[in-house]
């Protein structure tokens, strides 16, 4: 989750005026909100989430301690590998976040059946994701999404249209997912290149590879 923070500053010789501050970390919000009240120029100082919830500092303070040991600041990589001849799918999975003060990577695949094309392999891998979040324990947070299919993508923003039933039953279920864990969505598009790991996975299901892999990061 990002952190906004908005005050009023006074300069001297003028009249008090509202700033506010880039989206940052949680700890940077912290950090820059006790220096403004140390400088003695700040008023009225608060901190806003992506949703628009405030929060005064000794209350953003409260609400780290609560969430420290709670995974945040994820950021999802997926892909789907599709393979015509047996209708199988490859679902690649790569998530980093955040637990407590250290940073961790999930490297996840599955292989699945009944699969008509490469687009629904797309959509079932974002679904996919979404499961691991949940066994996660991931729910009410800022989620960003990755992948290199920008019709996916798209369709998921709802900015474009989509006509396959096959296909809308997977977003329908997205949806349901994603507001049941009261996850705020970012989509992402990235190249292939910047989306190989994920891709990887997906092949290494297709081909009867299962990984699911919990890394520290240092």
């Amino acid at each position: 989750m990002k952190y906004r923070l908005e005050w009023k500053h006074q300069f001297k010789g003028s009249e008090k005026i509202q700033l506010s501050s880039e989206w940052v970390s949680g700890e940077i919000a912290i950090q820059a909100g006790e220096e403004l009240e140390k400088s003695g120029k700040a008023s009225d100082l608060y901190f806003y989430d992506e949703k628009g919830t405030s929060w005064i500092l000794r209350e953003m303070k409260k609400l780290l301690t609560e969430i420290e040991e709670d995974p945040h600041e994820i950021t999802v990589y997926f892909d789907g590998g599709f393979q015509k001849e047996t209708n199988q799918a490859g679902l690649g999975a790569v998530i980093f976040f955040k637990q407590g003060k250290k940073k961790y990577r999930i490297r996840a695949n599955e292989r699945i059946d009944q699969m008509e094309t490469n687009n629904e392999a797309e959509y079932a891998a974002f679904y996919y994701c979404l499961n691991i979040l949940e066994d996660l324990g991931v729910h009410h947070l800022s989620c960003e999404f990755k992948g290199d299919s920008q019709v996916v993508l798209k369709q998921l923003e709802g900015e474009w249209p989509c006509y396959e039933e096959a296909l809308n039953r997977w977003l329908d279920r997205i949806e349901e997912k994603i507001k049941a864990l009261g996850i705020e969505p970012k989509y992402t598009a990235v190249s292939r290149k910047d989306n190989k790991e994920a891709d990887k996975l997906a092949t290494q299901a297709l081909e009867g590879k299962e990984i699911f892999a919990k890394t520290l990061i240092l």
